[in-house]
C-alpha cells in the first residue's frame, strides 16, 4: 500500500467526521460520516423511527460513509478526491459498477441519502448553492468554482471537486459534503419509476453489492398511499401522473396522461402536488419525491416522465441556471442515459 499518511493528516484537519477510507486496492477516497438519521431529523413533526436507508437485514447502521467530492474513475473504481474534474457521460450501470468494484461495502449512494442530506440542510439552514451556471452560482454569481470543463459555446461548465465556497458543502462548512447542488447530476441507487409507478429497493439493501437493481430484478417494490411495501404492479400504488397531456406531473394512484415522444414534463419541486384524495406517505417525504412542508424551496426542478423505466439523478447541474438546487430530481431518462453533465458519488457502509 501506498503511504498517505499525509493525506489522512490533512483531512483530520477537516474533523472527526471526515476521513479517509482505502479501498480493495489500497487506494484512497475522502469520505464524510452521515450518522443515522430519523424522520425527525429531517420531517416537520416526523417520528422517532430511523429512516430506512440506514438499516440493513434488520441492523440499523450508526454510519454511512458518503464522498465528499463528486466522483471520479481510476481503474474502473470510484474515487472521492478534491480538485479534479468530475467524471461524466456515464450511466447508471457504469457508475453502479464503478462503486461496487471497490469492494464490499462499496455503493452507489442511495438516492434516500441524498434526500436526507438535503433535508437535513434544508432544516439547519444551511441549504447548499453550487455551480449552477457554467461555473458559478445563479443566485450567487460572485460564488464561483475553478473550471475543470467548458462544454460548448459557453465560457465554462464543470469545476474542480471541492472548488467553491463553503456556501456549496451541505453544512456549510469545510467539514461537509460538496457539490450537492449543480455541477454534475448524480446518478442514485434504490429508487425508479416503471410506467410511473414509484419503486424502491427496501431499506438500505441497495448498499448490499448482492442486491440486483437490473430492469426485471424482483427486489423492486411499489409503495402504497400509506406507506406499505407490496408488489410491482399492485392496484392503488403511488404513481407519477400527469395532470394534463405532457405537461405537470403530480401524484396518484392511476395514470391519466402518459408522456410520449418528445414530450418532458416538469415543474417546480415546491409545485408537486398530490393528485384529490390520495395521500402522501411520510417515506415519499423522506425520499425526496414530495415537498416537505417544513422547508423553503426555491426553484428546484422535478422532471419525470411516466413511460417506460426512468431512473434518477438528483442535484441538478452546471446548466440548469433558475432550475437548478440541490432538491431538483430528474426522472425523464433510462439507465443508459449519458451526458457532459451527469456524474455520480460512491458511499459506504461497513456490512
Amino acid at each position: 500500500m501506498q503511504n498517505f499518511d499525509d493525506l489522512a493528516l490533512a483531512v483530520a484537519s477537516f474533523g472527526s467526521t471526515n476521513k479517509v477510507i482505502f479501498d480493495d486496492i489500497g487506494l484512497p477516497s475522502i469520505m464524510v460520516g452521515v450518522p443515522k438519521m430519523k424522520y425527525s431529523d429531517v420531517i416537520t413533526d416526523g417520528t422517532q423511527e430511523v429512516l430506512p436507508w440506514w438499516v440493513v437485514d434488520g441492523v440499523e447502521k450508526e454510519v454511512i460513509w458518503v464522498s465528499k467530492y463528486p466522483n471520479i474513475i481510476k481503474h474502473d473504481r470510484a474515487y472521492s478526491l478534491p480538485m479534479v474534474d468530475p467524471k461524466a457521460s456515464l450511466n447508471f450501470d457504469t457508475a453502479m459498477a464503478a462503486c461496487r468494484k471497490k469492494g464490499n461495502g462499496w455503493h452507489l449512494n442511495q438516492n434516500g441519502v441524498f434526500a436526507a442530506l438535503n433535508l437535513w440542510s434544508q432544516k439547519n439552514g444551511t441549504v447548499p448553492r453550487g455551480n449552477t451556471n457554467w461555473g458559478k452560482s445563479y443566485t450567487h454569481a460572485h460564488e464561483k468554482g475553478i473550471t475543470s470543463y467548458i462544454d460548448g459555446e459557453h465560457d465554462g461548465g464543470r469545476t474542480a471537486t471541492g472548488s467553491g465556497p463553503v456556501t456549496w458543502y451541505h453544512d456549510h462548512s469545510p467539514a461537509g459534503i460538496a457539490d450537492l447542488c449543480g455541477n454534475v447530476w448524480e446518478w442514485v441507487s434504490g429508487m425508479r419509476l416503471v410506467d410511473g409507478e414509484i419503486q424502491i429497493i427496501p431499506y438500505g439493501n441497495a448498499m448490499k453489492s448482492t442486491c440486483s437493481m437490473a430492469a426485471d430484478s424482483t427486489e423492486w417494490k411499489a409503495i402504497k398511499p400509506d406507506g406499505t411495501l407490496v408488489a410491482p404492479g399492485t392496484a392503488g400504488t403511488l404513481k407519477v401522473d400527469l395532470k394534463t397531456a405532457g405537461a405537470t406531473p403530480q401524484i396518484g394512484t392511476t395514470l391519466t396522461n402518459i408522456s410520449s415522444g418528445e414530450q418532458w414534463p416538469s415543474l417546480p419541486f415546491k409545485d408537486l402536488a398530490a393528485a384529490s384524495d390520495v395521500s402522501i406517505p411520510k417515506i415519499l417525504i423522506a425520499m425526496g419525491m414530495f415537498p416537505e412542508s417544513g422547508a423553503t424551496y426555491g426553484s428546484d426542478r422535478f422532471y419525470a416522465r411516466n413511460d417506460g423505466e426512468r431512473l434518477p439523478f438528483r442535484g441538478s447541474s452546471f446548466n440548469d441556471t433558475s432550475h437548478g438546487g440541490a432538491s431538483a430530481v430528474y426522472l425523464s431518462y433510462p439507465r443508459s442515459g449519458v451526458g457532459s453533465n451527469i456524474g455520480f458519488r460512491s458511499a459506504y457502509v461497513e456490512l
